[in-house]
């Protein structure tokens, strides 16, 4: 791994030709909307398929987090049990190590982490904008200190990109410059925004890996004028996938939903698919759902887990509290993970205040159980008509409890693009 330092002559044009092939070369992923939306206008919400060079995805779907190549305390044989069907990884945490050349001489990602089934890559803008005084960010790129070692390095679209490239993964994410809503004026979103459309550019004149997929970034905060002028810039351009970043942070669920009612209007004759970067609480996941949204990711479910919460249907339980030291009980009955078909809530509990690893290991396999089955039941409910249903139990309290967020330092190997947390 090499340490890049900053350029003198500013950033490189986009090349113009390359982004004309990019238009008439066939994308490596394929969409498929399966069930649209009703003509009633119930719902936003649709089912579908995406194809990619590691195998299908049925969505709306979740995406577990395996930021270091690695969703933490589960091997590969366990996400395929909580039926994972694509992880996420983290391009900056695996540029710092073992660094993005070491996984390409190994045979890529998928080998080196043993897993056969999709792969999406962020592109590492969220945690280098997000190192507060540890970066700084110009419109080249952004320059910033490893929170491994305090060595200085520096990201580009061109870096990222090639950093994607390298590590292989089916789906690789342009370069972007996400700002906190709340906690960002008007003006400095507007200048990210800006910013994120022209790294865009780039990014999409650097990818030349056809066997990869590269997905672009709608930004523009909680300003609708900002995100609908984002949306339409993004969408303009020949991506195979749109995110929509900037969100699941600091914003409330209502003001979130407010800025997919901007962006997902202005996609509904865009055939591809629309991923919301760090969105992890069911409640959440469902209410996106409506509005449109297919596919997801977040750290929230595994790393709740690992601090001895776990999800049920009636709300959480917190394994530290001394009730469940004789509680015989599954953590829900008729759940299908390893640990609900073996162990009690004794037996964890126990665990967690042993501090033994497999308290760690059978938390994650169910929370990510739950998630993923939860999935599961919203296409399952957008198959048969009634999502809209679904949505009304939510609202009145019927289907999950409302979960409380926090977002992590970036320096958290647990932090991924736009991850943040909570609990249902």
């Amino acid at each position: 791994m090499t340490t890049d330092t900053p350029s003198t002559l500013g950033p490189p044009p986009p090349d113009p030709e390359a982004t004309l092939r990019r238009h008439s070369l066939p994308s490596p992923v394929t969409f498929s909307v399966l069930v649209p939306p009703p003509a009633d206008g119930s719902t936003r919400g649709r089912a579908g398929r995406l194809e990619t060079p590691h195998g299908p995805v049925e969505t709306p779907v979740f995406m577990p987090v395996g930021t270091n190549a690695t969703v933490k305390a589960l091997d590969p044989d366990d996400l395929r049990e909580v039926d994972a069907t694509i992880i996420l990884a983290n391009t900056y945490h695996l540029y710092l190590r073992p660094g993005h050349d070491r996984i390409a001489r190994l045979g890529g990602l998928h080998r080196f982490m043993a897993w056969d089934r999709p792969i999406l890559t962020d592109s590492g803008g969220f945690q280098v904008v997000s190192l507060g005084d540890l970066r700084s960010v110009d419109d080249d790129g952004a320059t910033f200190r490893s929170h491994l070692d305090g060595s200085t390095h520096r990201f580009t679209p061109e870096l990222s990109v090639a950093v994607q490239e390298a590590l292989g993964a089916d789906i690789a994410v342009a370069f972007d410059q996400p700002v906190p809503p709340h906690a960002s004026t008007r003006s400095q979103v507007a200048e990210a925004t800006e910013r994120t459309h022209r790294w865009a550019e780039r990014s999409l004149a650097a990818h030349g890996r056809r066997d990869q997929a590269l997905f672009g970034i709608i930004q523009g905060g909680l300003e609708p004028d900002l995100r609908a002028a984002s949306t339409r810039t993004i969408a303009a351009m020949p991506f195979d996938g749109l995110c929509i970043g900037g969100l699941a942070g600091d914003e409330t669920p209502e003001q979130r939903g407010a800025a997919l009612d901007v962006v997902v209007p202005l996609l509904v004759q865009d055939a591809r698919p629309r991923y919301l970067m760090g969105l992890g609480s069911p409640v959440d996941l469902l209410e996106a759902v409506h509005r449109g949204v297919d596919m997801f990711d977040s750290v929230l479910p595994a790393r709740v887990a690992r601090n001895g919460t776990l999800w049920t249907p009636d709300g959480k339980l917190n394994l530290r509290n001394a009730r469940h030291l004789d509680d015989p009980r599954p953590i829900q009955e008729g759940c299908r993970c390893r640990a609900c078909r073996s162990f009690s809530r004794a037996y964890l509990a126990h665990l967690f205040r042993a501090d033994e690893l497999l308290a760690y290991r059978l938390a994650t396999c169910h929370n990510l159980t739950f998630t993923l089955d939860f999935m599961a039941r919203i296409r399952r409910a957008l198959a048969t008509g009634t999502l809209p249903d679904l949505v009304r139990d939510q609202r009145s309290g019927r289907a999950c409890s409302r979960p409380t967020e926090r977002r992590e330092s970036p320096a958290s190997s647990d932090t991924q693009a736009g991850a943040k947390g909570g609990v249902s």
